[in-house]
């Protein structure tokens, strides 16, 4: 895997070994951040169910200011720690080795909003829905932010989730991408 763009471009990342996790793959993150605008200035990411910390590295070398890896897995972490020393950005990172509803509850104690919250958990072990009603209803995406989650083709989610709208739904092969913001006013 690689990094597609920025200050880290073509630079190379490990995935965890076996099939534990799925990582995105580059042609389908290249689309994603193409979609989202090509750079950011500033802001702040949280990847969820982060696996090798691609998404969240993509976003750091296209100029966001920092990134919250979340994985259960600590094996993952264990990658993602060891591909932020390489492209040397650790101190733009966080790490937090737990459940996802345990990260989100830490994050919300804390007053943590995201400008991009990227969501690609298992697909046999989703619960997208329940994840996006507590983002709205805790105020953790902000006013412009964008979320992106990244499910199989076959799945299927609701144009609208407390007050974020989804936008745009985009299919690669077996996997759907679907986008949702704030409802616009």
């Amino acid at each position: 895997m690689r990094i597609i763009a920025g200050e880290y471009s073509s630079r190379r990342i490990d995935a965890p070994k076996g099939n534990a996790t799925r990582p995105t793959l580059d042609k389908v993150r290249e689309a994603v951040f193409s979609s989202l605008g090509t750079w950011f200035e500033g802001g702040c990411f949280l990847d969820l169910y982060a696996g090798s910390g691609a998404n969240g590295f993509e976003a750091l070398s296209r100029g966001m200011d920092n990134a919250v890896f979340c994985d259960i897995s600590g094996a993952a972490m264990a990658v993602i720690k060891n591909n932020a020393k390489s492209l040397g950005c650790t101190e733009q990172c966080r790490f937090l080795h737990m459940k996802d509803t345990k990260a989100l509850q830490i994050l919300n104690e804390e007053g943590m909003a995201f400008d991009l919250i990227y969501l690609d958990p298992p697909y046999m072990k989703q619960h997208n829905a329940d994840i996006l009603l507590y983002i709205d209803r805790e105020g953790m995406l902000k006013e412009d932010g964008r979320i992106v989650i990244e499910s199989s083709a076959s799945d299927v989610y609701e144009e609208q989730y407390g007050s974020l709208m989804r936008y745009k739904e985009v299919r690669y092969g077996i996997t759907m991408i679907s986008y949702y913001r704030r409802k616009q006013k």
